[in-house]
C-alpha cells in the first residue's frame, strides 16, 4: 500500500478522549491495581510522549511477572493484552497476534471493553500481516458481540489492490452517514475517497477530493461556534497533516515539485509531532516522496539526509522505494557501484514477490469474496426466516378463523393440500438453489479466467513496450526513435485497456473517465514540457465502452493527446490565455459522441484536411472506420477540433 486510510490508520492511541497528563509513565507505575493500569494505558492519547514503547514494555513485563508469581489470573490477562498492544506498536505483528489469539481462545469472563480492545488488535495485526480472510472472522465476532453494526470489506479489498471496488463500497456505506455540518467527518470521507482514487492512479481526480477534504478540516479547526477538546483539536491537526501530505504526493506525481515540497514538509512535521510510539507508515511514505522531489530538483544533499532518516521502512513497498531512491542518488553522484548494489537488492526483492505475491493475493481475494458471499447469504437467510415466520403467523390466524366456518373434513383436506404444496415448493426451491450454485460457480470461474487472460495480455503488451524501449536505445536515427516512441505509446494505450478490464468488477465494459485519466497521465509523463502548464478538462463521467470500441477509441485519443503535447504548444510560442485541452465523451443505448479540442497553434495553413498526409491521420481514420464512423477535423480560431459520432 502507498498509504493507509486515515480512519483505519489512527489506531488505538486516539481511541479514548483523555487528556495526556505530564509524566504519564510515572503515574502508571504509581497505580496499585492492574485494572487501573489497564485503563490508564488504553485511555491515554499519547502514552509515548515522554517514554518509548520499549520503556513501557519493560515495566509491563515486570508487572506481568509479579502477577504470575502470585497467580493473579485476571491481572495476568490485563498485562498480556498490554503486551500484545506494545508488540503491535513496536512493529512485531507476528508476536502481537500470537499473544492476542492465545487470549482470544480463553477469554471467558473478560469484560466487553477488553474484548473490544483485543478484537481490534487482532483485526489490525491481520491487516498488517496481509491475512485479510482472517479479518472477516474477527469482524463477524465483533458484530455478534454488538461491538459493530456490520461487517465491512472495503479496506480489505483496497489492500488486495481492488481500489475502485473498495471506493464504491465505501461510498455506499459512508456517504449516507456523514452529516452536512459534520466538517471533520466530511474531511475524513473526502480524504478516504481521494486515497482510493490515488491508489487507482486517478491522480487529478484524487487531488480534487483531497482539496475538498482540506477545506472541510480547515473549517472544522477554525469553527469557533463549537467548543473542541484537546483530543479533538489534536485529531483535527493530525488529519490536516495527513491531507496535506496526500496533496503533496499528488503534486509530486504530477511533477509539480515546488508545490509538493512545502506540503510534504508540513505533513512530516505534523506526523512527527503526533509521536505514536514509532514512525508511522504515512510518515515514512511522505519522507520518501520528499526525498524523491529533492532528487528531481537535483538537490542531492537534502535527498540524502532524508533517506538516511528512513532507517526502518517497515513495509516491502517502502524498502523497494528507498532502495530505488538510493540507487538514483548514487547514480546522480557518480557512485555507480553503490547504485548497482541497491538496484540488485530490489531485483532480489521483486523476484521473491513475483513468485509469491500474485498467487497469495488470488487466494486471499477468493477467500474474502467467498466470505462476503457467505455473509450476504446468511443475511438473506435471516430475512427469509423472519418473512417465513410472519407468513406462518398469518396462516395460523386464518386457519383459526376458517375452523369456525368450515367442517373438519374440508379443514383436513385443505391442510393436506397445503402440506403437499409446501413439500413440492421445497423440492423446487432446492432444485433452483442447486442450479443457482452451479451457475454462480461457473461465473466465478469464467471471471477468474477472463481476468487472468486480460492480465497476461497486458503483461505481453508491456513486454512489447519494453522491447521497443530497448530498440530505441540502440537506434541513432531521430525519425526511427520517434516512430518507436509513438509505437510504444500506442502499445501502452492498448495495455491500459486490458489492465482496466482485469481490475474492473464488470469484465464486459471499461469505465472511460478513469481510463482517460490514466491514459492522459501516461502520455503527459512523456511529452509534457517544463514551461507549460496545460489545463486538461475531461468530461466522460458514467460512460462505459466494451473492448471492441475502447481499443480504437484509446488509440485515437492517444494520437490526439500526443500531437497536442508535441506540436500544439511549442516553447517559442506563449499564449496569453490559459493553454487548454478539452475531451468530451457521451454514450447512450443507441449512439455516442466524441469531441477533442485544444487552443494551441492549430494546423498549418497549407495543410489539406482531406488528404491523409501523416501516418497519425491515416491511423485515426482507420480506427474511426472500426467505430463505424468518420473522423471530422475543424480549424478553429484558436487551435483545432476533432469529432465524430459512433454507435
Amino acid at each position: 500500500m502507498v498509504f493507509a486510510l486515515f480512519s483505519i490508520g489512527l489506531g488505538s492511541a486516539l481511541a479514548q478522549e483523555e487528556v495526556v497528563k505530564p509524566n504519564l509513565f510515572q503515574e502508571f507505575q504509581s497505580l496499585q491495581m492492574a485494572e487501573e493500569k489497564f485503563q490508564l494505558f488504553f485511555d491515554s492519547t499519547n502514552r509515548y510522549k515522554d517514554n518509548s514503547a520499549y520503556d513501557w514494555q519493560a515495566i509491563v513485563n515486570k508487572y506481568h511477572k509479579e502477577a504470575e508469581n502470585v497467580n493473579d489470573s485476571l491481572s495476568i490477562m490485563k498485562y498480556e493484552i498490554m503486551q500484545a498492544q506494545l508488540f503491535y506498536d513496536i512493529g512485531d505483528y507476528s508476536k502481537s497476534v500470537a499473544i492476542a489469539n492465545e487470549l482470544y481462545s480463553k477469554w471467558e469472563g473478560t469484560s466487553l471493553e477488553s474484548k473490544r480492545i483485543l478484537l481490534d488488535l487482532i483485526d489490525n495485526n491481520y491487516a498488517k500481516l496481509g491475512l485479510y480472510d482472517r479479518q472477516f472472522e474477527i469482524r463477524n465476532e465483533k458484530r455478534e458481540l454488538g461491538l459493530s453494526d456490520k461487517v465491512v470489506f472495503y479496506d480489505i479489498y483496497s489492500n488486495l489492490g481492488l481500489h475502485r471496488k473498495a471506493m464504491d463500497d465505501y461510498i455506499k456505506e459512508m456517504l449516507k452517514t456523514v452529516g452536512e455540518f459534520d466538517y471533520y467527518g466530511q474531511a475524513e470521507y473526502h480524504n478516504n475517497v481521494g486515497t482510493y482514487l490515488f491508489l487507482d492512479l486517478s491522480t487529478p481526480t484524487a487531488l480534487t477530493y483531497f482539496k475538498k477534504a482540506e477545506s472541510f478540516i480547515n473549517i472544522y479547526l477554525t469553527d469557533i461556534r463549537r467548543d473542541k477538546s484537546d483530543l479533538e483539536i489534536e485529531k483535527g491537526n493530525l488529519l490536516k497533516g495527513i491531507i496535506e501530505g496526500n496533496i503533496g504526493k499528488c503534486y509530486a506525481l504530477l511533477k509539480e515539485f515546488d508545490l509538493a515540497i512545502p506540503l510534504l514538509e508540513t505533513s512530516i512535521t505534523t506526523l512527527q509531532g503526533s509521536n505514536l510510539g514509532r514512525p508511522s507508515n504515512e510518515l515514512i511514505v511522505n519522507t520518501l516522496e520528499l526525498a524523491d522531489c529533492y532528487l528531481q530538483k537535483e538537490e542531492y544533499d537534502r535527498a540524502r539526509d532524508l533517506l538516511k532518516k528512513v532507517a526502518a521502512p517497515a513495509t516491502v513497498e517502502n524498502v523497494v522505494r528507498r532502495n530505488g531512491l538510493l540507487a538514483a542518488y548514487f547514480a546522480k553522484t557518480n557512485d555507480y557501484k553503490s547504485s548497482v548494489d541497491y538496484l540488485k537488492r530490489n531485483v532480489r526483492i521483486n523476484d521473491s514477490l513475483v513468485k509469491n505475491e500474485t498467487s497469495m493475493k488470488k487466494q486471499q481475494l477468493a477467500a474474502v469474496a467467498g466470505q462476503e458471499i457467505e455473509y450476504s447469504k446468511k443475511m438473506m437467510e435471516a430475512q427469509k426466516l423472519d418473512l417465513d415466520k410472519s407468513k406462518t403467523d398469518l396462516l395460523a390466524k386464518e386457519e383459526r378463523i376458517n375452523i369456525v366456518f368450515i367442517s373438519l373434513i374440508f379443514t383436513l383436506l385443505g391442510f393436506a393440500g397445503l402440506v403437499y404444496a409446501y413439500i413440492k415448493s421445497i423440492k423446487n426451491q432446492r432444485l433452483i438453489e442447486n442450479q443457482k450454485e452451479m451457475i454462480e460457480a461457473a461465473l466465478v470461474e469464467k471471471d477468474s479466467l477472463l481476468k487472468e487472460i486480460h492480465h497476461r495480455v497486458k503483461n505481453n503488451l508491456q513486454m512489447v513496450s519494453s522491447l521497443l524501449s530497448l530498440q530505441t536505445k540502440n537506434t541513432r536515427s531521430k525519425a526511427a526513435i520517434q516512430a518507436l516512441e509513438e509505437g510504444k505509446s500506442r502499445v501502452k494505450a492498448m495495455a491500459l485497456i486490458h489492465q482496466k478490464l482485469y481490475q474492473n468488477e464488470d469484465l464486459s465494459v471499461i469505465e472511460m473517465q478513469g481510463y482517460i485519466e490514466s491514459l492522459i497521465n501516461s502520455v503527459q509523463s512523456v511529452y509534457k514540457k517544463g514551461g507549460h502548464n496545460i489545463n486538461i478538462i475531461i468530461d466522460a463521467e458514467g460512460v462505459e465502452l466494451d473492448i471492441d470500441r475502447a481499443i480504437p477509441f484509446g488509440l485515437i485519443l492517444n494520437e490526439l493527446v500526443s500531437n497536442s503535447f508535441k506540436y500544439a504548444f511549442p516553447d517559442e510560442v506563449r499564449k496569453e490565455t490559459e493553454e487548454k485541452i478539452s475531451i468530451y465523451l457521451s454514450k447512450d443505448s443507441e449512439k455516442g459522441y466524441f469531441e477533442y479540442s485544444d487552443n494551441g497553434v492549430g494546423l498549418p495553413e497549407e495543410s489539406d484536411l482531406n488528404q491523409n498526409a501523416s501516418m497519425g491521420i491515416r491511423l485515426m481514420n482507420r480506427l474511426a472506420n472500426q467505430l463505424q464512423s468518420t473522423l471530422n477535423i475543424d480549424k478553429t480560431s484558436e487551435g483545432v477540433r476533432y469529432w465524430f459520432n459512433f454507435k
